[in-house]
């Protein structure tokens, strides 16, 4: 019997109109891609039979490409990380675009309170500040980096919270000013040489530990408290969030917040990966972590959308951007390519929601 009675009133349940998980449709995507660039290494005649994920040339234990497989998650923890922060602030309505600028401006001030006294036994040629600020514990520059990032997001939900300007406006000036932030802190010099405790933090896999840890942090957060509630019902509805008592205000500034100290800690983990700490870092970061979170489902109306999601979605950027090279496409076709997927991703998510009001 497909209807159950349930409760009163004549309700019913009926198993055939249960909806598919967006996560799993996200997943068959990942998959079917892979198989796509598997295809066109066996099809095109300069890839001379080379596999996207195997290893075809006995080179390692497992069947697998390990080192390639290595390279597509190395690539997207980073960025991961970032947009775990922009999910929440899309679901809740809104939209962050200076989370790049704030990786490059982060990264800079974090590197300064990071540094070692002696290179090779010789002075620190790169050196910001004087002996105070050498071979510091590796938490102080970690505290440092998420205090700006905690300002800068501050500073990102008042002015949408409180004076109503368009998030997309007040996130964009915010771009401009951590992008002159990372240039004014030093002059335009990278910043290098940190101590082994930092330098930890970024080394080998330690990233893709980092974006998991995190992930699982937020996906808890926003499925099983009141924040996340608050969040889903903002993104929602704003008003009637209003009326039935959350404080729309403050929870917007704790948002954004959130959201840049997670691009803050996204500073803090490439700087260590890199040992240094560049005025141009997180180019574009922005708009990568966005795609990641539309690819993942996440609606740009707000209100929809969840953490795997976004993780299966990082994987599916991570599996394309990394096709790509595979297929030896050059970059600016590369470019050209993301950004159709993009448009596309939020096309579909257009007609998904026209096609959901409709059946309402």
């Amino acid at each position: 019997m497909a209807d159950q009675a349930h409760g009163v009133g004549g309700l019913t349940y009926d198993k055939s109109k249960r909806s598919w998980p967006n996560e799993a449709n996200i997943f068959i995507a990942l998959i079917i891609i892979i198989a796509i660039f598997e295809i066109l290494g066996q099809v095109l005649p300069y890839m001379n039979g080379q596999s996207f994920l195997f290893d075809t040339q006995e080179r390692f234990d497992s069947i697998f490409n390990e080192a390639r497989l290595r390279i597509i998650i190395l690539q997207v923890a980073i960025i991961g990380i970032i947009s775990l922060g922009v999910t929440q602030v899309i679901i809740s309505g809104g939209i962050d675009l200076s989370s790049g600028p704030l990786v490059g401006a982060a990264a800079m001030i974090v590197m300064s309170f990071a540094q070692t006294e002696l290179v090779n036994g010789n002075p620190n040629p790169k050196a910001v500040f004087g002996e105070w600020a050498f071979d510091l514990p590796v938490l102080i520059p970690v505290i440092v980096g998420l205090c700006f990032g905690a300002f800068i997001g501050a500073i990102n939900g008042s002015l949408i919270a409180f004076t109503r300007i368009p998030p997309f406006i007040a996130t964009l000036g915010m771009f401009l000013i951590c992008r002159g932030i990372a240039q004014w802190w030093t002059k335009g010099q990278p910043v290098s040489f940190p101590t082994e405790s930092f330098a930890w933090l970024g080394s080998g896999m330690m990233p893709v530990v980092w974006f998991l840890l995190l992930a699982v942090l937020c996906h808890v957060i926003l499925k099983y408290t009141v924040y996340g509630k608050h969040t889903y019902a903002i993104g929602s509805n704003e008003d009637a969030a209003r009326m039935s008592g959350i404080n729309v205000k403050r929870h917007k500034v704790m948002v954004y917040m959130i959201a840049s100290m997670l691009a803050a800690f996204a500073a803090i983990i490439l700087s260590s990966k890199n040992l240094t700490a560049q005025t141009g870092m997180g180019q574009f970061y922005e708009l990568f972590a966005i795609a990641m979170a539309v690819i993942g489902g996440v609606s740009l109306t707000g209100g929809r959308g969840s953490i795997i999601g976004t993780v299966l979605g990082a994987m599916v950027f991570g599996a394309i951007q990394s096709g790509f090279t595979y297929i030896k496409l050059d970059a600016f076709y590369q470019l050209m390519a993301m950004g159709t997927i993009i448009i596309s991703a939020v096309v579909l998510d257009q007609w998904r929601q026209q096609r959901a009001a409709a059946a309402a």
